[in-house]
């Protein structure tokens, strides 16, 4: 009987230890999505004065920045999902970065100081998004190993406990920059 008893009692204390394992792995993925989801709306929130600065000398790109714009009112929508969040980010870094290059076409925005400002305040949010990202991506993939191997991932499965996305790269980000087009 005796026996029994502390075989029932380390079953159930891996059992325990399993279940928080994968509670604190899930609120982890989501607390530093909120990590990165603060730095996003730092982003979003420069984008108007960025739009702002430079729309009067960009003309040519004024789809460019009506873009911007929508994807930044998208960005705001309430009740988005982990993958919209995700996705729409991908799009806004591929637009954003589209404006940096026009800029350089124009020496006088190049000499504008509130747009020489923005552009490093865009350039620095750009870094934290970057490690937020890589935390993120980091903590889905411990998540997502936990869930996936055994045994936790039985836990995992009464749990209801499903794989998480990481942010990846956008498949337009991944092609090289053709840099006779920026000059032209």
């Amino acid at each position: 009987m005796p026996t029994l008893l502390i075989v029932a009692a380390v079953v159930a204390l891996i059992l325990i230890l399993m279940y928080n394992s994968l509670v604190s792995k899930k609120n982890q993925v989501e607390n530093i999505f909120a990590g990165v989801d603060t730095v996003l709306k730092k982003r979003y929130d420069l984008i108007p004065n960025l739009v702002a600065s430079v729309s009067k000398y960009m003309e040519h790109e004024k789809s460019l920045l009506q873009e911007i714009t929508k994807l930044r009112a998208d960005a705001n929508k309430p009740n988005l999902s982990d993958a919209q969040k995700i996705a729409l980010d991908a799009k806004v870094s591929s637009a954003l970065g589209s404006i940096m290059v026009a800029v350089e076409n124009y020496p006088q925005l190049k000499a504008n100081e509130n747009v020489m400002h923005l552009q490093h305040s865009l350039n620095e949010t750009e870094e934290q998004i970057s490690a937020a990202r890589r935390a993120y991506n980091q903590a889905v993939t411990d998540y997502n190993n936990a869930i996936e191997m055994i045994p936790t991932n039985f836990m995992a499965s009464a749990m209801n406990y499903t794989r998480k996305e990481v942010f990846e790269i956008h498949e337009t980000q991944r092609n090289n920059i053709n840099v006779k087009e920026l000059f032209s």
